[in-house]
C-alpha cells in the first residue's frame, strides 16, 4: 500500500477524551474514529490488525478440532427467560423491541443461542463431544463506556462453546482450550499471564482468565513468588494465607466497654481516637443478599471482595445495604454498626479467626465498643473467606508470599457444566438411552481488546511498537528524496520485491518534510522501517532499523531479503 492512496488520517494531538494509552494511539494512528460513547468505526489500518488477530485465533481454534459458525446478534427475550438471565444479568444487557412489540437482546455472549441450537440438533451420544465457536460483534450497555475499545458498547470477540457427556470430556476440552488461548496470545506476541478467576454473570465452577501484562491494567493479579508453584489468581478470585497480628494494646480480660466517638465513622478515624493499629478494628458492614440484610465483618485493614460474597451466597448480586436499612438493623447511622446484639445474620472474614479482641461499633450513634471478644459478647454464623488479597498474604498453596501486578484481561476460559443445558432442557441420550442434559465449557476471547491490549504492553513516547505477527504491515519504506528519480527506482524496486517476498509494506511516497514521515513511522509502530535517503544518494546503502529496540543496518539493496529474513524469524512467534 502507498501512502499516497491509504486511508491512514494520523494526529498529531492527544484526543482529550482518551484516558489511557491505547485510546490515544488507536485515535491518533488513525486505527478508528468515535461515532458515539463506547462505539467506533475501525478504519483499514486499525481493521488490519483486528484481522491479524482473528487469523491467529481461526488457526489455532481449527488446529484444537473446533468448528466456526456464526450465530445471530438479535436474540429473543424468551430463551433469556428461559435460562433466567433476563433479570439477572442487569442494564448491561441490550434490549430492544420490535415493531411487534417483541422484546429481544442484542447478545453481550452467546450462551442463550449455542444451547438452543444444539439441543434442536444433537440428540445422540455418539455427536459429542463438539465445539463451536464464531469471531462475532457483541453489545453490552457499559454505565460509562471508557479507555477506548477495552470498555466499549460495541466489540468483536471469539467465544466457543462445548457440548459433552460428562465432566472428564469437558476438562479434556477444556485443557485443550487452555493450551490453545496460550498459543493464540504467544503467537500475538503477548506477554500475558492465565490466572484463577471469578465466573461472574457466565456462571460456572471452575474458570481461568488470560490477562495481558501492562503497568496500566484495570486489573490486580495475585501470583506465587516461586515459578514453581504455579499460584496465579485475580484479584476477584484470589485468597492467600493471612498473618496473624499481634493485639497486646487491649486485654481479653477487661469488660466490654462503650466509648463516646462523636462522628468517628471511618475506620482511620476510629484508629486513630482509639491510638491503635487499623487491624484492632472490627470492621462491620450491612449487605442485602436476596432482599434479606446480612451483616459481614472484616478487620479493620481488610477490604470485603463483593464477588466472593457473591460466590459464597451462590447468587449474581450483592449491594450494600441502604441507609434507611442500616438505621432498622442497627438503630444507629451508617458508621456505627458492629456484631454485638444484631439481629441479623452475622458472616466474619477469615482475617478475624486469629483475632482475641477488637474495636467495634456499638449499634448507636456516635459510641463504639471497646475490648469485644468474640464468643464472650457476640456469636457469628460462619467464618468465610470474603477479603481481598494482599501481598503481605501467603501463598495457599505453598506459604511462599504472594506478589502482585497490574493486567489486562482478554480472554477466559470456563467449565460452565449443566447450568444452562439444565436450564433449557438441552438433552442427548446416552448408551441406555437415557435423557441427559448436556455438559458445557464456553471459551471467550476479546479480539478489538486484544489489540488495545498489545499496544497498553508495548509503546513508547513516540507510538505504537506492534509485534511482529500482528502488525498491520511488517514493512514500511520511507522514500525521503523524492526528487531523485534513482531514490524513487530503487524504492519501487524494493517494493515490488518485497510484497512478491510475502511481507506486507507500507510504503512513504508522499512529498512531505523527513520528520513528517519519520514521526508518522515511528507513531504507527510499524515493525521494520527501510530508509531510502542520504545514506543512499551518496554511498548506495539503504538503512534498515527496528521499531522495538532501534537497532539499525547500513545495507546494500541485494542484502535486504536475506536481512529481513533474518529479521522476520527473530521477531516472528511460532508455535
Amino acid at each position: 500500500m502507498r501512502m499516497t492512496r491509504a486511508f491512514i488520517p494520523t494526529v498529531k494531538e492527544t484526543p482529550a477524551d482518551a484516558e489511557v494509552i491505547s485510546h490515544q494511539l488507536m485515535i491518533r494512528a488513525g486505527m478508528m474514529r468515535k461515532l458515539g460513547a463506547g462505539i467506533y468505526t475501525y478504519l483499514p489500518f486499525g481493521l488490519k490488525v483486528i484481522r491479524k488477530v482473528e487469523q491467529i485465533i481461526r488457526e489455532e481454534m481449527n488446529r484444537a478440532g473446533a468448528q466456526e459458525l456464526l450465530m445471530p446478534i438479535l436474540s429473543p427475550a424468551e430463551l433469556w427467560m428461559e435460562s433466567g438471565r433476563w433479570n439477572v444479568y442487569g442494564k448491561e444487557l441490550m434490549r430492544i423491541k420490535d415493531r411487534h412489540n417483541r422484546e429481544f437482546a442484542l447478545g453481550p455472549t452467546h450462551e442463550e443461542i449455542i444451547t438452543d441450537l444444539v439441543r434442536t440438533q444433537i440428540k445422540s451420544y455418539r455427536e459429542l463431544p463438539v465445539n463451536l465457536y464464531q469471531i462475532q460483534t457483541k453489545f453490552r450497555d457499559e454505565i460509562r463506556p471508557r479507555f477506548g475499545v477495552m470498555r466499549a458498547r460495541e466489540f468483536v470477540m471469539k467465544d466457543a462453546y462445548s457440548f459433552h457427556t460428562d465432566e472428564a470430556s469437558l476438562k479434556e476440552t477444556y485443557d485443550i482450550m487452555f493450551e490453545t488461548y496460550k498459543r493464540i496470545f504467544t503467537r500475538c506476541g503477548l506477554k500475558f499471564k492465565p490466572v484463577l478467576a471469578d465466573s461472574g454473570a457466565i456462571g460456572g465452577d471452575t474458570t481461568h482468565e488470560f490477562s495481558v501484562l501492562a503497568d496500566s491494567g484495570e486489573s490486580a493479579l495475585f501470583y506465587c513468588q516461586d515459578d514453581s508453584c504455579g499460584y496465579a489468581a485475580s484479584s476477584e478470585f484470589a485468597t492467600g494465607i493471612i498473618p496473624a497480628m499481634e493485639y497486646s494494646a487491649l486485654s481479653v480480660d477487661n469488660p466490654m466497654e462503650k466509648i463516646n466517638t462523636p462522628n468517628l465513622k471511618t475506620v482511620d478515624e476510629v484508629s486513630d481516637f482509639f491510638g491503635v493499629a487499623k487491624h484492632y478494628l472490627i470492621k462491620t458492614l450491612l449487605y442485602v443478599v436476596e432482599d434479606k440484610v446480612v451483616a459481614v465483618l472484616s478487620r479493620g485493614d481488610r477490604e470485603i471482595n463483593e464477588a466472593k460474597l457473591q460466590r459464597y451466597f451462590k447468587t449474581p448480586f450483592v449491594e450494600l445495604a441502604g441507609e434507611q436499612q442500616v438505621v432498622s438493623a442497627t438503630n444507629a447511622s451508617v458508621g456505627f454498626a458492629g456484631p454485638v446484639g444484631l439481629s441479623v445474620p452475622v458472616y466474619a472474614d477469615i482475617s478475624l479467626k486469629d483475632m482475641p479482641v477488637g474495636i467495634t461499633g456499638a449499634n448507636e450513634t456516635d459510641y463504639h465498643l471497646k475490648n469485644v471478644v468474640c464468643g464472650r459478647d457476640y456469636t457469628i454464623n460462619e467464618y468465610i473467606d470474603v477479603s481481598m488479597t494482599v501481598c503481605a498474604d501467603g501463598c495457599p498453596w505453598c506459604k511462599k508470599p504472594l506478589q502482585e501486578c497490574r493486567g489486562i484481561e482478554v480472554g477466559q476460559v470456563f467449565q460452565l457444566g449443566k447450568k444452562y443445558s439444565k436450564a433449557l432442557n438441552a438433552t442427548y441420550h446416552d448408551e441406555q438411552g437415557n435423557e441427559l442434559p448436556f455438559v458445557m465449557g464456553c471459551y471467550g476471547i476479546g479480539v478489538t481488546r486484544t489489540v488495545a491490549a498489545a499496544i497498553e504492553q508495548s509503546h513508547d513516547k513516540d507510538g505504537i511498537i506492534w509485534p511482529y505477527s500482528i502488525a498491520p504491515y511488517h514493512v514500511i519504506i520511507l522514500l525521503l528524496n523524492i526528487d531523485e528519480t534513482s531514490v524513487r527506482q530503487q524504492a519501487e524496486v524494493i517494493y515490488t520485491e518485497l510484497q512478491e517476498l510475502g511481507y506486507d509494506v507500507l510504503l512513504d511516497d508522499r512529498d512531505v518534510r523527513p520528520g513528517f514521515k519519520f514521526k508518522d513511522a515511528d507513531l504507527l509502530g510499524i515493525p521494520i522501517k527501510i530508509v531510502l535517503g542520504k545514506s543512499f544518494s551518496s554511498e548506495g546503502l539503504i538503512e534498515v532499523k527496528k521499531r522495538s529496540d532501534g537497532m539499525m543496518f547500513k545495507i546494500k539493496p541485494e542484502e535486504l531479503p536475506a536481512l529481513l529474513d533474518n529479521l522476520r524469524r527473530e521477531m516472528d512467534v511460532t508455535v
